[in-house]
């Protein structure tokens, strides 16, 4: 071999070397495990454009990632506000549905999932307790969309309320003043 084939080798080798340690910082920040990534609803990079779908519980959901480690299959959910002492609830109950999902449409049941904030990853177990907990939590809001003046929206929170991407149309709206006024 030549002193440039090998001078061309050993610069090939390097940047490889480089682009694997970048690779492997930027997969450190998403907070992803070790492992194959088989879904992604995140930005343009293999966007998977269909849902996961479960006839049995009519539900459907995008999560961010899924990731097959070692034979299993982990949800990550990616949220990018403020980190929490502990996992929100909802985020909580929104990962236990792709969990569920996982399980009617991929035939495997996650052990846990992830949710991703900021500043720190939370592992949440995904057990028969907190499957139930979901279960309720969607009978609940079936009961109430077929209630017959229909859902009602939770104003504890009013910064919920303003982020929300329906408050446009929403006859409860906080930040639709002229509505509000009979209220």
């Amino acid at each position: 071999m030549s002193g440039l084939a090998l001078l061309a080798a050993a610069g090939c080798a390097i940047v490889a070397a480089i682009l694997y340690v970048l690779a492997r910082r930027i997969r450190t920040s998403t907070g992803l495990p070790a492992g194959k990534i088989i879904y992604t609803d995140i930005g343009a990079w293999r966007r998977n454009e269909q849902s996961l779908y479960s006839e049995r519980h009519h539900l459907a959901g995008k999560p961010d990632y899924l990731v097959r480690q070692a034979g299993q299959i982990i949800p990550v959910e990616v949220k990018s506000g403020n980190t929490p002492a502990a996992p929100r609830e909802g985020h909580v109950l929104q990962l236990a549905a792709y969990c569920l999902l996982v399980e009617e449409t991929l035939g495997q049941r996650p052990r846990m999932g992830i949710i991703q904030y900021p500043d720190r990853q939370f592992e949440v177990s995904y057990t028969d307790a907190l499957e139930q907990k979901l279960l309720g939590v969607l009978d609940t809001m079936r009961l109430a969309m077929d209630a017959p003046d229909g859902p009602h929206r939770n104003h504890a929170e009013p910064r919920r309320c303003q982020r929300c991407g329906l408050r446009e149309n929403c006859e409860e709206s906080l930040s639709a003043p002229d509505r509000n006024e009979n209220a």
